[in-house]
Order: structure tokens, then sequence, then C-alpha cells
């Protein structure tokens, strides 16, 4: 399974944490949209089907572990 950069992953975390503020104060369509974008994409590059899955998915994977076997990537 191809895995995203730890950067990318990070990025998007970053930007479905902000988004999800953003949308619990506001309630507006266009960051409803914003959010399911987003939480799609971490779904896609984390190759999960939920978003709890595909955060989890993400901080491990940036953490430098494998996701399959939770085995560091170095040593």
């Amino acid at each position: 399974m191809l895995m995203a950069h730890p950067a990318v992953l990070k990025n998007l975390v970053e930007q479905y944490e902000a988004l999800r503020t953003l949308h619990a104060e506001s309630s507006g369509e266009e960051a409803r949209q914003r959010l399911d974008d987003v939480s799609y994409t971490l779904c896609v590059s984390t190759g999960t089907r939920d978003i709890d899955s595909a955060l989890l998915a993400a901080r491990h994977q940036m953490s430098g572990a494998r996701w399959a076997d939770k085995t560091p990537l170095t040593g």
C-alpha cells in the first residue's frame, strides 16, 4: 500500500482540526464542505473509511511507524 508523506498527513490533520473548530463555531455551509473534503482526503490518504480511523492512522504514520504491522520504519 502506498503511504502519504508524513508532512502531507500533518498538514491534513491540522486542516481537519482547524475546520472542525470553525464548523463548530460557525456551522456555515462552506466550512462544512471544506471539512468533508479534508475528511475524505484523509481517508483516501490513509486507506481508511471513516475519519476516526483516518486520524488514528495518520498520527501513527506521522510517528514513523508502519500502519500494517506497527513496527518502526527505522531500526
